[in-house]
């Protein structure tokens, strides 16, 4: 009789433990199962354009059963631009900068390298500064022109940068932060 108790015992928990894995197991399907469900219920169909076109980013078109893809790029009146800046703006906006930059005369390097005298400066130039091998490569003077354009989005104006920094959207803050950091030089560049 002991014996007969204790099987039934035994047998009692391992049913009892396939009730709770069962259990655990159909909550998870029905789960599954109403998500598949709505997603028929309420289907959504997305829109073939953006309704909120930002312009200077890539376009995709397609054509046919081949793709292009397009830089449209608008041209920037630099003298209209940087008439938007100011120093004192420049240097609020620059403080975004300073968690990778210095801008001093005898300024280090520190993430990124010192922008002392960067505007007229050949791009990855610094002697003591390890550059990307795309920057090196690079080798562009700093006019105001290219560093409105890199300010943008660094990384896809020069693919392969380590500059992880997203960009400046605004024309003012890029302006003034043009126009701040060529005011942190030996010999500021003229403005245009």
């Amino acid at each position: 009789m002991l014996y007969v108790s204790k099987v039934l015992t035994k047998n009692m928990d391992s049913f009892e433990i396939n009730k709770v894995i069962a259990a655990v197991l159909l909550t998870a399907l029905i789960v599954i199962g109403i998500g598949k469900f709505t997603d028929i219920l309420f289907h959504v169909e997305k829109p073939k354009e953006s309704a909120y076109k930002i312009e200077g980013l890539e376009v995709v078109t397609t054509e046919g059963s081949t793709e292009k893809s397009e830089k449209t790029v608008e041209a920037v009146d630099i003298k209209v631009l940087l008439a938007m800046g100011d120093l004192a703006h420049g240097e609020k906006v620059f403080k975004k900068c300073s968690a990778c930059h210095m801008i001093a005369a005898d300024g280090k390097n520190m993430i990124g390298p010192n922008l002392w005298n960067v505007i007229g400066r050949t791009a990855g130039s610094v002697s003591d500064y390890k550059y990307s091998k795309a920057m090196v490569a690079y080798a562009k003077e700093w006019s105001f022109e290219e560093m409105n354009s890199y300010l943008i989005k660094p990384q896809a104006y020069i693919k392969g940068t380590k500059m992880a920094f997203a960009g400046l959207r605004k024309e003012k803050d890029r302006a003034s932060v043009i126009l701040y950091m060529n005011s942190k030089g030996d010999n500021p560049k003229p403005l245009p």
